[in-house]
């Protein structure tokens, strides 16, 4: 049976059409199958078995650096002359992070209390926790300013009791002490006499309520009922609004717990977050697009406002009262006591902060925070949050520890919490967002080229072939006809 070439050609054509048609389908499903993946895993479920463990307990390696800034010159601060600071550290702590007592709501929300534990690196660290630094003491230098407007002589029997335990304005211990405390006098005998005064009943250590403890509880969206509102904080503690500071604006709760975010982001999307350990919302801005090993991330910086005072940015005459920009009061939230928190370095801070001390240099690749985040899944790349904690520390008339020192912002120490995706995470998550679309990508144009080469070629191989019947048929023709004209001219 022969074969009918035109037929063949045109059944091509069809073909090439149908493989078009299919690419071009492809490219209009093909992003929309990959979102709708997308928010599938990133609703926190417990059947998403791979996204909720990631978000049950965090696998990435988080790191605390703590940096301690040792005083050279105590004596000559009390007579009033500049710190001379020294940069310790830093000293590295593993930080290990897990959810537990997690209880799913009926709202679309989850409720959880998330547990972190730190443990000391030395390898990682420039030091040991057996190392001497001399740093201000808070019990004294801060609860002086607290008792400022007493009458002179309440202060003076402060300053007697202060003699008594042996504390003066500064206090020299070791790294490991400084940072999960130590044993006073002055703290058993405050805790038994005025109880609730300091933020724990045990040793006295800058990080002492932070160990084996939990952040509060938090209650989130799960994104169940609308993708867009995941990991968003629904309530903290039972409030939806906290009371530490001036305005209903400063005392919102906006955004997430600060681990994830809602998926789809775009270069307009800022990055709010709540965080107790600073007792406010915070939010960051978008500064340029980066790529991790393949995977593209949108980095998010501290505006220039985060810390800025009242008078510099209106919005944040809630958190006052102020000091200079760049600097953060916590004392609504910390007992009282006069603790600032800032960049490190006073980076990003009134310039003038940086003339009170002899040590600082701020910049931006060291002292800058930021976070790296995958826009399309709203997850964390790699995460960079710097942190500084200041006293402010006066002479106060009456409290002879005090001396003649000079008003001032104190820098005490530095920290930044850090963890980025490594190891087989990332690799499935380069897998899954970055291999999976460009090959789906690839197989919709290649479609689309294969598509438009075969009705192209088939195209082409038909007009040949029509051509070829015409060239037979007019010469089976002419045949005919001279046949024709030589049987004629025999019959004549």
């Amino acid at each position: 049976m022969a074969i009918n070439k035109s037929k063949v050609a045109i059944g091509f054509i069809v073909a090439g059409v149908l493989t078009v048609s299919f690419g071009t389908v492809l490219a209009f499903v093909g992003p929309l199958i990959i979102d709708d993946q997308i928010v599938k895993n990133t609703v926190i479920d417990p059947k998403n078995e791979m996204s909720y463990t990631m978000w049950k307990d965090v696998p990435v390696p988080f790191y605390m650096s703590v940096y301690f800034y040792h005083i050279h010159n105590p004596q000559e601060v009390l007579r009033g002359e500049k710190p001379m600071l020294e940069q310790k550290g830093p000293y590295v702590y593993r930080k290990r992070i897990q959810k537990d007592n997690i209880t799913f709501h009926p709202n679309s929300t989850v409720s959880y209390r998330e547990y972190r534990t730190y443990f000391f690196e030395p390898s990682m660290s420039s030091g040991n926790e057996s190392d001497i630094v001399t740093i201000p003491n808070m019990l004294v230098l801060g609860a002086a300013v607290m008792m400022e407007n007493l009458p002179y002589a309440v202060k003076l029997m402060i300053s007697a009791t202060f003699k008594t335990f042996k504390e003066g304005a500064f206090l020299t211990k070791t790294v490991g002490e400084l940072m999960w405390g130590y044993d006073s006098g002055l703290v058993d005998f405050l805790n038994k006499y005025l109880p609730g005064m300091l933020p724990s009943t045990g040793k006295f250590g800058l990080f002492a309520e932070f160990n084996n403890s939990d952040t509060g509880l938090f209650t989130i969206f799960t994104g169940k009922d609308n993708i867009r509102n995941v990991h968003k904080v629904d309530s903290w503690n039972g409030l939806t609004e906290l009371s530490y500071w001036r305005t209903p604006q400063c005392n919102m709760i906006n955004g997430t717990a600060g681990q994830m975010w809602p998926p789809f982001m775009t270069k307009e999307s800022t990055l709010p977050f709540y965080s107790p350990d600073a007792c406010r919302s915070m939010e960051l801005v978008y500064q340029r697009p980066g790529e991790m090993q393949g995977i593209p991330y949108f980095r998010y910086v501290a505006p220039k406002t985060l810390f800025a005072n009242g008078t510099d940015y209106a919005p944040n005459e809630g958190f006052c009262p102020c000091r200079q920009s760049g600097v953060l009061n916590v004392s609504s939230c910390r007992h009282n006591s006069p603790v600032f928190i800032s960049h490190p370095h006073f980076y990003n801070a009134d310039p003038v902060l940086l003339d009170y001390v002899h040590g600082l240099s701020p910049n931006e690749d060291e002292h800058g925070l930021f976070i790296d985040i995958h826009p399309q899944t709203g997850v964390p790349l790699n995460v960079s949050i710097r942190l500084q904690l200041n006293l402010y520390v006066k002479r106060v008339a009456g409290i002879t520890e005090t001396g003649s020192l000079a008003e001032m912002l104190m820098p005490m120490i530095w920290f930044e919490e850090s963890g980025y995706i490594d190891g087989p995470i990332l690799k499935t998550f380069h897998t899954n967002l970055v291999v999976l679309p460009t090959v789906m990508e690839y197989m919709q144009y290649g479609f689309i080229a294969l598509g438009l080469a075969t009705i192209v070629i088939a195209t082409l191989v038909h007009r040949k072939l029509k051509a070829s019947d015409k060239h037979t048929v007019k010469a089976s023709l002419g045949h005919e006809t001279q046949e024709k004209c030589i049987m004629n001219n025999s019959e004549k």
